[in-house]
């Protein structure tokens, strides 16, 4: 669809709207023409939302999720567990964990996995900081809870090999997760007994 036809403006919404995980040209010129059919409605409330998060949302130096708060609002209840991380490759697989509300332990966002291959180590992650909360004191146990992937299990054996001169429990997401499974996209149940059964690493 050309410029032409959409007009610059359109043409960029649609352009901007394909950058999002999920949404090839197809889907973002659709995508596109429903905000603007329910502009009022959907469109204006939308644009309006976008500019809050961009001046408020953060990124929280603690753990990696994303708050209108530094420290989040995680990091900042008493009630969670401290003793207990739950690591994670993103924040959406925090938030999946989250809404399945299976354990009410401090979390660390790693951003992402080891892949040599996408050109991803060691210093592109948080894998640092974790060592240094562990270092901290106070943590009994770390739960990786990456990815059932080979990055995200090359990820997970090089977080023991960083954390095998502390006194720290290390266990990993077993039953429930499929190999090559995403934690983003299984439900609640499934989630729930993967934590429920998770094992020594």
């Amino acid at each position: 669809m050309s410029d032409s036809i959409t007009g610059q403006e359109i043409e960029r919404l649609i352009q901007l709207l394909a950058r999002l995980p999920g949404l090839g040209p197809r889907s973002a010129r659709r995508a596109a023409l429903h905000l603007i059919k329910k502009k009022d409605v959907l469109m204006a409330p939308l644009a309006d939302a976008m500019v809050e998060a961009v001046e408020n949302v953060v990124t929280c130096s603690t753990c990696g999720n994303v708050d209108t708060s530094d420290p989040c609002t995680l990091c900042t209840d008493h009630r969670r567990d401290r003793n207990t991380i739950i690591v994670v490759e993103d924040v959406s697989d925090l938030w999946a964990l989250e809404r399945a509300a299976v354990l009410n332990a401090s979390y660390h966002v790693l951003g992402g996995v080891l892949s040599p291959l996408d050109g991803v180590g060691p210093e592109d992650l948080t894998i640092s900081a974790l060592v240094d909360r562990v270092a901290q004191g106070g943590v009994k146990e770390i739960v990786i809870a990456v990815n059932a992937t080979v990055e995200g299990q090359t990820t997970a054996h090089y977080i023991t090999d960083q954390l095998e001169d502390f006194t720290v429990s290390i266990s990993r997401l077993a039953h429930g997760v499929p190999v090559g499974g995403e934690l983003d996209y299984l439900d609640e149940g499934t989630l729930s007994a993967a934590m429920r059964s998770r094992t020594k690493f």
